[in-house]
């Protein structure tokens, strides 16, 4: 087939590139390099640097013959989200229409879209949050990706693109930015290999479900040929908490390290963790990288790609 992976030089969208690549894929990337990073990007893959709200995109779309599009680009920090809405809704919603009135042009056979299920359903109410889990997020980001499911449906009943919306759960591995604000496995790592502090928000009773980039990819492999439309979790079902998390870090780079807690982020979710057995039933997928084993392979990467970096 012939893919377009926006945002494939940033972390998840890259893997999901070498995955397309090595079934055999056509692959287009468009990135803007705002965060991505060009050496990521698989040297099979046609790389196009633009802003995924350019109309040049779109012209792309038509011009290639795309048939599927595969939208990971984003503005991706909750915390920003929260301080700058205005531009949080320009990159999110205004660039994902931009990129379905192409998909719409292009007479395209199928949409994936980067959801986020760490954030579309806000409070849960049920552990682990299966799809049908009233939405309520609670912060300009999740919004926005809601908001984007909503209009992939528009699109599906108004012009028959049918649309599959993953619900990632907290992705984490290899490539993942540790100088931003989110990631805490990136940040807790690179911190605790360069002999920095790393600060737990609060008490670290906040549970997240990480689930490793691997098997977001395979995921993202197996949703090209499912007949299904609608929301799809991938996640972990298992809720891990921030001081678990560091504890299990420190005993792989810095044991001596002790547990410093922090203030707690204001509008920060208590618990998040993804049923994903629907997942299983229409794509066959089910996790299979255990989060010992992810957090090691994640770790030995940091060593031999962040090893010249000093204290963050």
């Amino acid at each position: 087939m012939r893919i377009l992976v926006t945002g494939g030089a940033g972390f998840i969208g890259s893997h999901v590139v070498d995955a397309y690549i090595e079934a055999g894929h056509e692959v287009f990337v468009v990135d803007d390099l705002s965060t991505g990073k060009q050496a990521q990007v698989h040297p099979r893959a046609h790389f196009v640097r633009a802003d995924i709200q350019d109309v040049a995109v779109r012209r792309l779309m038509v011009e290639e013959r795309i048939e599927v599009l595969n939208h990971h680009a984003a503005q991706m920090d909750v915390r920003r989200s929260v301080a700058d809405p205005l531009f949080d809704a320009r990159v999110n919603i205004l660039g994902l229409l931009n990129l379905l009135e192409g998909a719409r042009e292009a007479g395209m056979k199928k949409v994936l879209f980067a959801s986020s299920g760490g954030t579309v359903y806000g409070e849960q109410e049920l552990f682990p949050a299966p799809e049908d889990h009233p939405t309520r997020p609670i912060s300009p980001y999740g919004v926005s990706k809601r908001a984007g499911e909503h209009y992939l449906y528009f699109y599906q009943v108004q012009y028959g693109i049918p649309y599959i919306a993953l619900r990632y759960a907290n992705v984490y591995g290899p490539r993942q930015d540790p100088h931003g604000e989110a990631g805490v496995v990136a940040i807790f790592t690179l911190r605790l290999l360069s002999g920095g502090q790393p600060i737990i928000n609060g008490d670290g009773k906040q549970t997240r479900d990480y689930v490793f980039v691997s098997d977001v990819a395979r995921a993202n492999v197996a949703a090209l040929e499912a007949s299904y439309t609608g929301p799809l979790n991938i996640g972990t079902g298992i809720e891990t908490d921030v001081n678990q998390l560091f504890h299990a870090l420190r005993v792989l780079t810095n044991p001596a390290v002790p547990e410093v807690h922090g203030p707690a982020k204001p509008g920060e979710q208590r618990r998040s963790v993804l049923a994903w057995d629907r997942a299983a039933a229409v794509l066959g997928w089910r996790p299979q990288v255990a989060l010992a084993d992810g957090l090691q392979q994640t770790v030995a990467y940091f060593r031999t790609h962040h090893g010249h970096h000093s204290h963050p």
